[in-house]
């Protein structure tokens, strides 16, 4: 048994809380992240989870087991970082695209802090929100909400998971009032996100219940950062993700609305050419961005 594959994989389990999700994140089958964890158990001789057919939970034991089975994870990746860059000079052009709001808030710090050890290397990253083909502009890496748009030509990698959230300045609650349902949002000033795959339908899941609402948009823009603005100004209730709304939550400037519910979670992933493997200089920043944000992202830490 490979107990460090396996330790990753109970860790992915113990936050996805399904075995079906961490093995999609990992790449690997249901019955294989089961085997996985089996094995661990018997090698630790003790129950980690509690299985039933509709969620996974951790047993007390595999409560207290998490955190140090994190640390030691997160200690094997960033080990493995070293060793893999060792050795190579990463030099040369490396050219980055990301969504606008993550790209500002997350990945310009950590690119330039992967950047300090090599002065040679020369990373250019273009922020949009536009779903461009990394192909045809010539990006090195593709940082993405969402999945591979053709799996033939490019290859995946899970950065982070990508949660989404409702909130609204206290401000406006106290004008308009909260939501108790989905149902109420047609009552609310909205401020949506343009590029949402499903128009100004925002969908809806608690236990195994599941809703849809057609908003109303009281604004719409193509950038998270504009409707974050908007948001604290007091113009409405904003559909944003933990990333980019995780400060304003911290200090009270937005606080969070119908978060009984959940919307639906996406991932941050990596994207590059399949054709071809990828060069030092981008599976070192892969490996660095995974180390950063697994197994989890410092915004919903």
């Amino acid at each position: 048994m490979d107990q460090l594959k396996a330790m990753e994989i109970f860790v992915e389990v113990a936050r996805l809380r399904s075995f079906s999700a961490a093995g999609r994140k990992l790449g690997l089958t249901r019955a294989m992240v089961s085997k996985h964890i089996l094995q661990l158990e018997d090698k630790l001789q003790a129950r980690l989870l509690h299985r039933s057919t509709r969620e996974v939970s951790l047993t007390d034991v595999g409560e207290a087991y998490l955190e140090p089975c994190s640390a030691t994870v997160a200690q094997a990746r960033e080990a493995a970082l070293v060793v893999t860059g060792a050795g190579v000079e990463l030099a040369g052009p490396l050219r980055i695209q990301a969504p606008s709001s993550f790209g500002s808030l997350w990945l310009a710090d950590a690119v330039a802090r992967f950047s300090l050890p090599h002065p040679r290397l020369t990373p250019m990253l273009h922020v949009d929100d536009a779903l461009l083909d990394p192909i045809e502009h010539g990006f090195d890496l593709t940082i993405r909400v969402g999945g591979i748009p053709d799996s033939r030509a490019l290859s995946l990698r899970p950065l982070a998971p990508c949660k989404g959230v409702l909130c609204a300045s206290p401000a406006y609650l106290d004008m308009a009032g909260t939501p108790r349902t989905p149902a109420e949002l047609q009552q609310h000033r909205c401020l949506h996100f343009s590029h949402l795959t499903d128009g100004a339908t925002w969908h809806f899941k608690r236990g195994g219940q599941s809703t849809s609402v057609r908003i109303n948009a009281a604004f719409t823009a193509n950038n998270g950062l504009v409707l974050h603005q908007a948001a604290l100004r007091g113009l409405g209730i904003v559909y944003s993700t933990t990333f980019l709304a995780s400060a304003a939550l911290r200090d009270g400037t937005l606080v969070a609305v119908l978060d009984d519910w959940q919307l639906p979670l996406n991932y941050l992933s990596a994207l590059y050419p399949a054709s071809r493997r990828p060069s030092p200089k981008v599976r070192a920043l892969i490996d660095f961005l995974v180390a950063e944000y697994q197994p989890i992202p410092p915004w919903d830490a």
